[in-house]
């Protein structure tokens, strides 16, 4: 797993969101339901504006950190908030800096090993907004990016 830190230019999201836990498994049955409607709906093709068919999961409206309760939101890219539909939520992802992890190979694999090890770290991080950002371009793979002080 390469990391590295960036500063990151805000942008938009816009997809459907989830309020969840990571307590009791409660975070993976959720997300796995908003997966289950974006893709069964193919609500990708409904959102205006989208820059590409890359699929950001964001983390947001953290109500303490990673053991409390926060937002998910499932959704893509944007280069405006004009013309969203009542059934998407939006978010503006803050610019700042920004600890990146790239993954790749058998993501249903390392996603889980990659959030534990965060978990267990000691990353400044500010709970703001975190994402998993899955490319649609398969060389590029799948990035957690986590805003930090």
């Amino acid at each position: 797993m390469k990391t590295e830190i960036i500063d990151q230019d805000g942008f938009y999201i816009v997809g459907i969101a989830v309020r969840t836990t990571n307590q009791n498994g409660q975070s993976k049955k959720d997300i796995d339901d908003l997966w289950f409607k974006f893709m069964d709906d193919n609500l990708i093709k409904h959102i205006p504006n989208r820059e590409s068919n890359d699929v950001y999961c964001v983390y947001t409206n953290y109500e303490t950190d990673h053991t409390g309760k926060y937002t998910a939101i499932l959704g893509c890219k944007v280069n405006s908030l004009a013309n969203i539909s009542n059934r998407f939520t939006a978010v503006s992802i803050s610019a700042g800096k920004y600890q990146v992890y790239s993954l790749k190979n058998k993501l249903s694999e390392v996603i889980s090993a990659a959030w534990q090890h965060i978990w267990t770290s000691d990353i400044n991080r500010k709970y703001t907004y975190d994402y998993d950002l899955y490319s649609s371009d398969a060389e590029n793979g799948m990035k957690i990016s986590l805003a930090i002080n």
